[in-house]
């Protein structure tokens, strides 16, 4: 059995929307930030890292989503969650997730998470500023270069899709308007109807 550490409104729901689509045995932990749960000794143990995802298998934890993803993809074969065997189109989709990973998701945390990198409140609220140029800009090479449609790496689902799904999701709250993304859009729109990601949003939003 897979345990999946999560919280609410973070990057861990890529990976719980892919052990949805996967058919994978689960359970998932909830953790709450705003009670600091991820910085508890239990969890850290866990984690020491001290952030989520953290997936717990039977050969040890997992961290990171990209990683996680792809062990979930490797884990659940007959899923076809990615292009395992053809070791180019799998290059391309680590990255495309690695990119979402070191850039997109550093530009938005820039907004909420800029303590990480200033303590000098002008500094904070520079950074803060720019977060809407740094993920427009983020959205449009992805709009324009690296989404292939109708999903990320063309005609196949991937892993690809629900870490993608999930940074779409921030753009409203990163002051971006995801109109301005046709095909992104449209990706967003058509995996909430997907059964796996609604479910996985009931997980989230419970």
């Amino acid at each position: 059995m897979l345990t999946l550490y999560y919280a609410p409104g973070t990057c861990a729901l890529a990976s719980l929307i892919a052990l949805e689509e996967s058919g994978l045995a689960f359970e998932t932990r909830k953790l709450s930030f705003a009670n600091g749960e991820q910085r508890s000794p239990d969890y850290l143990k866990i984690n020491p890292k001290g952030r989520v995802p953290a997936l717990v298998t039977d050969r040890g934890v997992l961290t990171e989503t990209p990683a996680i993803l792809g062990f979930i993809a490797e884990s659940a074969p007959a899923a076809k969650l990615a292009p395992l065997g053809d070791a180019f189109d799998m290059a391309r989709l680590q990255s495309f997730n690695s990119y979402l990973c070191s850039t997109v998701h550093v530009n938005h945390a820039h907004r909420p998470r800029g303590s990480r990198w200033a303590d000098d409140q002008a500094a904070l609220e520079a950074m803060k500023a720019k977060v809407p140029e740094n993920m427009a800009g983020c959205f449009t090479l992805i709009e324009e270069t690296m989404f292939k449609g109708p999903w990320v790496m063309g005609e196949t689902y991937s892993i690809a899709d629900p870490y993608l799904f999930v940074m779409t999701g921030w753009l409203p709250s990163d002051g971006v308007d995801p109109a301005r993304f046709v095909e992104v859009s449209d990706h967003h729109a058509r995996m909430l109807q997907r059964p796996a990601v609604q479910r996985a949003l009931a997980y989230d939003r419970g």
